[in-house]
């Protein structure tokens, strides 16, 4: 008896950063995390993405670059054209799997093969028109259950996963608090500086500028590189020592944050969060387990006084458990196999 063929998957990612990004770009991150999970199940999968893209799947596009590192790149035309590459090739594919937002459900009801989308954050009111009206077309999945819209249908929950091996465990933090994100009022840079402030610990902040006047009226003027130092934008081994070496993360967003990946790496390394109750905050941290949840920052101080009671190794435990690579692709897997069973059983009552 032969072994069936492998699923053959097409990927398709946004093009606003590589895949995977070299520094930022959460949504192509999560693309790639699940592609190379995938393979490693022995999925047949083709990345759809920039061709500066690495994967060890195979990787497929007509995108020279992402339109955030050149100008030349026109967004919305090179967007169309990227779509539209995949789905020349839908009959190639048993599933479409789109992570590029709602520009792919237009081409849904043109084809034949069966397209899941993972929705990476609630729709806005200007966008819920199209995902409602594509919801009986295109399985959606949400990435955590306080993400889901009451107007949509969705096919499943799968939170993101990381590679759990490739964030090493920080057993001895320094005395220094973390901020790490886009530099922007809904990640609440500025409520952080005030937060460490108040607690008398040094801040640490790394991530893009995405509001330039945020940035120089909330935070430049406390950068002294004692209290607050801002590192910009870290990767490699920076951004893994940054997120290891923390006493906390602090993570005081001022909007309904879909996931937080950034929260999900420091528990990783070790490092407790201290997180606003917003989005899927409560959702990722376990309050006086692997962080604190907390409403004020008054409390997002007097957290900081108690984060030694937090076990780091517990930290680490929570997410190899709950948001690993492969614990994400395997739920994937389950659901490409089950809508495809679906749709052999629709074929056969035909």
């Amino acid at each position: 008896m032969t072994n069936p063929a492998p699923i053959r998957v097409a990927m398709l990612a946004p093009i606003a950063w590589r895949t995977p990004p070299n520094h930022y770009g959460p949504w192509e991150l999560a693309t790639s995390l699940l592609t190379e999970a995938l393979v490693a199940r022995g999925v047949d999968v083709t990345l759809f993405a920039t061709l500066d893209s690495a994967t060890s799947g195979t990787l497929a596009g007509v995108v020279p670059r992402p339109y955030n590192d050149d100008p030349a790149i026109d967004a919305k035309v090179w967007e169309m054209r990227h779509v539209a590459h995949v789905m020349e090739r839908a009959d190639q594919f048993d599933i479409i799997h789109n992570q590029a937002d709602f520009v792919p459900l237009a081409f849904s009801r043109m084809i034949r093969t069966p397209i899941v989308m993972t929705v990476h954050g609630m729709p806005s009111e200007r966008i819920l028109p199209m995902l409602s009206e594509y919801q009986h077309d295109v399985d959606y999945v949400a990435i955590s259950e306080t993400d889901r819209s009451p107007e949509l249908r969705y096919a499943a929950t799968i939170p993101h996963g990381i590679d759990v091996g490739a964030f090493p465990f920080g057993a001895q933090p320094k005395r220094e608090l973390l901020f790490f994100g886009r530099i922007h009022p809904d990640k609440g840079t500025a409520v952080a500086i005030r937060v460490a402030k108040a607690a008398g610990i040094p801040l640490r902040i790394a991530g893009i500028v995405q509001d330039q006047r945020y940035f120089e009226e909330e935070v430049r003027p406390h950068i002294d590189g004692v209290t607050v130092r801002y590192d910009g934008p870290l990767g490699g081994k920076d951004r893994l020592e940054a997120l290891g070496s923390a006493m906390a993360l602090l993570h005081l967003i001022d909007f309904e944050e879909p996931f937080g990946l950034s929260v999900v790496e420091a528990l990783a390394c070790g490092t407790p969060v201290i997180a606003f109750r917003r989005g899927s905050m409560a959702d990722i941290v376990r309050d006086g387990e692997t962080g604190f949840v907390v409403d004020t920052s008054e409390q997002a101080v007097v957290a900081i006084g108690r984060i030694d009671r937090i076990d780091r190794a517990a930290c680490r435990a929570d997410v190899t458990v709950r948001f690993s690579a492969d614990r994400m692709a395997a739920d994937y897997h389950r659901l490409y196999v089950d809508l495809l069973a679906k749709k052999a059983e629709r074929v056969r009552q035909r």
